[in-house]
This record gives structure tokens, C-alpha cells and sequence, in this order.
């Protein structure tokens, strides 16, 4: 048995499926430690709507920015910590307590946030979501991953990844189905506790990980467990290979010595194939953020309402479109990663991504030049409650994007005939939102009424579509591929901080350009990094299907190495000279 995550291809999902048919033991194990894939994905998405209406209950929250991007960050910088906390946790006292830990941190963060009297809780149970956020990340994949049959274990973390997706998608599902509930978010958030209670219960019944077992000297409870998963005529093979590979593994680690981690570090550069790898690495991780998913996957249904769709519930529902094919792209990857190459899929998912923010980008932009004018007349028919910025007696002239840009504190109803005709500009509050709906108009927060808010919808979808296949999930591939093994601990570890982290940016700092910017520049923003991330791309990260880690480290070390080069060539090359 190996360690590490695999791919799958679809052999190993049709020798999966008989596997687990004759051993369902084996269906267990891997479905209990994939709830905790499920948590991760819906604890990351159920954010976009429920903060909808967190801003309808907190009237602190609907006006600042900052205090909106903190809600949904939170669970992001909590995810950074329980990473880093996790991988130690994770070799000091196994994988089943850490992920029992886990389960316990999303219970207390789900009930945490259910009962927030004030934006303030809703933070910190944000971040005790994002320890287990983070624990979760990295324990679940490699529990079952140590735990599964080498010959189908591709498949079996694989299905943990599609959990992820399956989870955002479950969670806008959810927060669709409680939008007319009493309580709307806290019910939304507080969901998230029945899936973490029954991993923790589910879990306190299985074992641990038999790899760890083995290296902790515990080699008889380590067969004992082999023995459940495995035929009777396979379990003495796999004992061997499993001795074979844990010598291995001490035997590189060894290789690097007992330094500290700075010195780890410092002999990890000094090689020129772990920094030519890292730099790969690393890029992929950094621009898989930057290209803006996160804002899509939190901020969806904020978008949407920036495109012109006023009401929350109709904002919800059409995002489920963007998680729904979040969850396809995710198995479409299976099937192309290996067929057409790690290299050829990130760039062309970069291609499709750049087409698409420049489009969302011009819709916006329509959206802004063709925003309904600001009535005099239409204003005065609600008396006393005209937006303070506003004074029609000044002959001003003003547009519904005027009147969302002036202050946090006014709305736009629009014309009770038709949207797009001059509408009214009003101070925000329920009240007056209750005054417009009485009167049949539709009631803008966000953004303004337009003809353009369906080709936001297809321009996101779009972005989905080019981004889950490629961006989405081949940096994760690479990673697990280009680091010499005695290596790959440490720098998969730098490469995962760096893609929190730059998750942890652009999370927080979303609303606050959109603000500052406007939607349309901030989305050409994201269109002008992505472009730039195309071509680091395709100077820096090599191709790796197919190769052994030996071939590729000796790729990483050729005099003459250049990414765009096949490994082939570039060993044909050192052969000549």
C-alpha cells in the first residue's frame, strides 16, 4: 500500500464498484471519512446565500463591505490554521482523531452560527468551521486513500473530491429550501451539524488508518484491519507490499535528515529540480484562486443580483446552476486528465476563463450604461422617504446605479409598469422595501434592473465549465506529481498554504473592489490576472502525464530544462550535448 492521493480512470471505477460489491467493508470506510468532503464543500458554499439574508437581519452587516467579506473569509483563514494544525495532528495521533476532531469543530461552528445573536458569533463560529474546513481538507482524502485497496483507491478518493462539489451543491439546494423558513440563514448554517454528528458517530465504530498503524509499530492491529479490507487470497501480499513501502517512505525521509523545518527548507532549495518545481507548484495553486472562482463559488448569488435579479430566492435558485456544474466538471476532469494532459488542460481552461470574464466583464458594463434614470415624480410618490443623497428639487439627474453608488443607505424601486422605465430612489430599509413590494415593483440593493441578466448567467456558466476541469482540479494533480518523493510532504505543504492564503485574499477583498471599482472593471480585473497567469503558465509548469517521479525530477534537472518542452525532447537534447 501507498501512500498519497491517486487518479482514477475508469477501469479502476468498474473494479471499484465489484470490489465493494464483494467487500462492502470497504464502502464503509470510504463513504464515512467522505462526509468529511461533503462538510468541506457545503461549509464553503452554504455562505453565498445565507448571507443574503444575514444583510436582511443585521443592518451593520447590509452596509459594510468589509464586515460581509469577513463572514465568508473567516472560514477560509480558520482553514489555513486547521491545515497547518491538522498535518501535525495527523501524524501525532493518527487520522481517526483528527477527523473526529473535525467533525467536532464543524458541530460547535454550525451551532455557533444558528444561534448568533449578533455578526460578531457568526465569525467565530465561521472560523471554528474553518479548522475543521482545513483538518477535513487533508484528512479525509488521505484516510481513505491509506485505507483502500491500491487497485481501486484512485477511485475511492476520487469520490472524495466529487463530495466536495456534491456538498456546494447540496448547500445551495438547502438554502433554496429555507428561504421562506422563520430563521432563514440560521437554519441554513445549523444544518451543517447532522452530517458532522453522524461522521463523528460513524467513525467511533471504524479503525484507523493501517498504514499509520504499521509505522507506529502497531503492525498487528495494522493486519488485523488489512484483513477486513482485503479477499482472504490478496492479505499476505498486501501485508508485504505494505512493509515494502512504509521502509521506503523512512528510508527517503531519512534521506533528508532530522533537521528542523527551516533546515529542511534550506536543503530542499539548494536542489534545483525542488525549485523548479516549486515555482510550478505554487503557481498553479496561486492562479487557481486568482482567476476569481471563490468569488463565483461564495459570492454567486450576490452576482446574480448584480446582473439585475432583485429578489434573493430567485438569486439562489439561479446559482444553482454555477454549483451544479461546478459538480460535472469535477467528473468530466477524471475522464480528460489523463487523455489530454495536465499542461494542455490548464491552458486551455485558462483560454475559456479569460473569454468568459471578458464577457461577464461587458455585460456589466451594459448593464451600468443601460441602468433605468432615477424619476422625480416616481421618487415623490413615497413621501418622506427619498434617499438622503438625493434632491430632486436640485435638478440633479441621476440613474439607478447613481443612486446604488451614493450610499449603502438608499435602494432603487423600480417602475411598477415596466423595470427598465425611470424608477424611484429611496432610503434603505424594510419598510420601505415593504412600501415598494406593496406597490408591485421589484426592490434593488445590489444591483439595478437590465436586459442583460441572462447573459451573466451563461457567461458564468461558461466560466464553470472552462474552469472545474482544468484550473479546478489539475493543480492539485500536479503538485502531487513534480516534487521529488523525499520532498513532497514539505513542499505540497508550502504549495497548499499558498493556495489558502490566496483564497483568504481575493475572498476578502471581493466585495471591497467591486465597491471601490465597480462590478464590470473588477471582473476585467480577474480577466487581466488570468491572462497573465496563461502565459507563467506556459513558460513554467511542464508536463507531467505519464511520468515516473524519477523521469521527473531528471526533467526538472536538465541544463537545457524548458517547460514547454516534452520531457522527451529535453532528454534527447541532454543526451546530444
Amino acid at each position: 500500500m501507498e501512500g498519497g492521493v491517486h487518479k482514477a480512470d475508469k477501469t479502476e471505477f468498474k473494479e471499484c464498484f465489484n470490489l465493494t460489491w464483494k467487500q462492502p467493508y470497504i464502502l464503509r470506510l470510504a463513504f464515512s471519512a467522505g462526509i468529511g468532503g461533503l462538510l468541506f464543500g457545503y461549509d464553503t458554499g452554504v455562505i453565498s446565500g445565507a448571507l443574503l439574508y444575514i444583510r436582511d437581519d443585521f443592518k451593520s452587516v447590509d452596509r459594510s463591505t468589509v464586515l460581509q467579506e469577513t463572514i465568508v473569509s473567516m472560514a477560509v483563514a480558520g482553514a489555513i490554521i486547521g491545515a497547518g494544525f491538522g498535518g501535525w495532528l495527523n501524524d501525532r495521533f493518527g487520522r481517526r482523531p483528527s477527523i473526529l476532531l473535525a467533525d467536532l469543530l464543524f458541530f460547535v461552528g454550525a451551532i455557533i452560527m444558528a444561534a448568533a445573536p449578533i455578526p460578531g458569533i457568526i465569525i467565530l463560529g465561521r472560523i471554528f468551521v474553518g479548522f475543521g474546513v482545513g483538518m477535513a481538507s487533508m484528512t479525509s482524502p488521505l484516510y481513505i486513500s491509506e485505507a483502500s485497496p491500491a487497485r481501486i483507491r484512485g477511485a475511492l478518493v476520487s469520490t472524495n473530491g466529487l463530495l466536495i462539489t456534491g456538498g456546494q451543491f447540496l448547500s445551495y439546494l438547502i438554502n433554496l429550501a429555507f428561504t421562506k423558513a422563520p430563521g432563514t440563514w440560521r437554519w441554513m448554517l445549523g444544518v451543517a451539524a447532522v452530517p458532522a454528528l453522524v461522521q463523528f458517530l460513524l467513525m467511533l465504530s471504524l479503525p484507523e488508518s493501517p498504514r499509520w498503524l504499521y509505522r507506529k509499530e502497531r503492525k498487528e492491529e495494522a493486519v488485523d484491519i488489512l484483513r477486513r479490507i482485503y479477499p482472504a487470497d490478496e492479505v499476505e501480499a498486501e501485508i508485504e507490499a505494505l512493509r515494502l513501502s512504509v521502509e521506503a517512505e523512512i528510508a527517503e525521509e531519512g534521506s533528508i535528515g532530522e533537521d528542523s523545518l527551516p533546515g529542511k527548507l534550506r536543503k530542499a532549495l539548494s536542489s534545483v529540480a525542488v525549485r523548479r518545481g516549486l515555482v510550478a507548484g505554487i503557481l498553479c495553486q496561486v492562479a487557481q484562486q486568482f482567476v476569481g472562482i471563490n468569488t463565483v463559488m461564495y459570492y454567486s448569488p450576490t452576482i446574480v443580483q448584480l446582473a439585475g435579479f432583485a429578489s434573493n430566492s430567485t438569486a439562489l435558485a439561479l446559482s444553482l446552476i454555477t454549483s451544479g456544474l461546478n459538480a460535472l466538471g469535477s467528473i468530466v476532469s477524471i475522464y480528460f486528465v489523463d487523455r489530454a494532459g495536465r499542461r494542455r488542460l490548464l491552458l486551455l481552461s485558462l483560454i475559456g476563463i479569460v473569454t468568459c470574464l471578458a464577457l461577464l466583464s461587458s455585460v456589466f458594463f451594459g448593464v451600468t450604461k443601460h441602468s433605468p434614470a432615477v424619476s422625480k415624480e416616481e421618487t415623490q410618490v413615497f413621501g418622506n422617504y427619498t434617499c438622503p443623497a438625493f434632491n430632486p428639487t436640485s435638478g440633479m439627474t441621476w440613474t439607478c446605479m447613481d443612486c446604488m453608488r451614493a450610499t449603502s443607505e438608499c435602494g432603487f424601486c423600480a417602475h411598477g409598469g415596466n423595470k427598465l422605465l425611470p424608477g424611484a430612489c429611496l432610503r434603505s430599509d424594510s419598510t420601505v422595501r415593504d412600501a415598494c413590494h406593496a406597490n408591485h415593483r421589484e426592490w434593488y440593493t445590489r444591483g439595478c434592473p437590465s436586459n442583460f441578466g441572462w447573459l451573466a448567467l451563461v457567461a458564468l456558466g461558461a466560466y464553470i465549465v472552462s474552469y472545474s476541469p482544468g484550473m479546478g482540479t489539475v493543480p492539485w494533480i500536479v503538485n502531487s506529481e513534480i516534487y521529488p518523493l523525499r520532498y513532497r510532504g514539505l513542499c505540497g505543504g508550502l504549495a497548499a498554504v499558498a493556495n489558502w492564503v490566496s483564497n483568504l485574499i481575493v475572498t476578502q477583498s471581493f466585495l471591497s473592489l467591486t465597491e471601490a471599482l465597480g462590478t464590470a472593471p473588477t471582473f476585467l480585473l480577474f480577466c487581466g490576472i488570468s491572462a497573465v497567469a496563461f502565459v507563467f503558465i506556459f513558460l513554467l509548469v511542464p508536463e507531467t502525464k505519464g511520468l515516473p517521479f524519477e523521469e521527473v525530477e531528471k526533467m526538472l534537472e536538465s541544463k537545457d530544462y524548458r517547460a514547454w518542452r516534452g520531457a522527451r525532447t529535453q532528454e534527447s537534447k541532454d543526451h546530444n550535448t
